[in-house]
């Protein structure tokens, strides 16, 4: 992630333009895998691309950060559950704008421990949601960044098991 951010800051100097990511904050939706032992991560399909994300979204004037992702996660899969307070990390992408124009984030993540998915929520036709293993995940999304993060919960939580 260090690396990214000093590529990135590189880059900017390279070109003599200065590149100032946009902050979004988003959510990394988990559950006990049913089938015992592990962790499983929700992924959604972006609404453009269709590439597995997770639920993320500009940050919200009112909520904090955590709350505001947990609302995300609520509109684009319709999960509920208890949202850390605590940033598991974040990573960089580069974000489509619909003028075709493309601009630089940081998604702030939190983890999201879901307990249950309603039937029906505010973007639920124009998405795709799917349970994956850690594994599954990490290898379904595009951004580097996100699949450390998602690894990074696969082993906090068989690390937490062990004791």
């Amino acid at each position: 992630m260090k690396s990214l951010r000093t590529l990135t800051g590189l880059a900017a100097t390279w070109t003599g333009t200065e590149t100032v990511a946009r902050l979004q904050v988003g959510v990394l939706p988990t559950r006990p895998d049913p089938e015992g032992g592990g962790l499983q991560v929700m992924l959604i399909t972006s609404r453009e691309t269709r590439r597995w994300v997770i639920p993320k979204g500009w940050p919200m004037k009112g909520l904090k950060h955590p709350d505001a992702a947990a609302r995300e996660a609520y509109e684009e899969a319709g999960l509920i559950g208890r949202v850390d307070k605590r940033a598991i990390g974040s990573y960089f992408y580069d974000k489509r704008l619909k003028s075709r124009d493309t601009v630089l984030c940081q998604v702030q993540v939190f983890q999201l421990e879901v307990r249950k998915q309603l039937a029906t929520w505010p973007e639920r036709h124009e998405r795709e949601s799917r349970w994956f293993g850690v594994p599954e995940a990490a290898e379904a999304v595009t951004e580097a960044g996100l699949a450390a993060l998602i690894r990074a919960a696969g082993a906090r939580r068989k690390g937490s098991r062990k004791k």
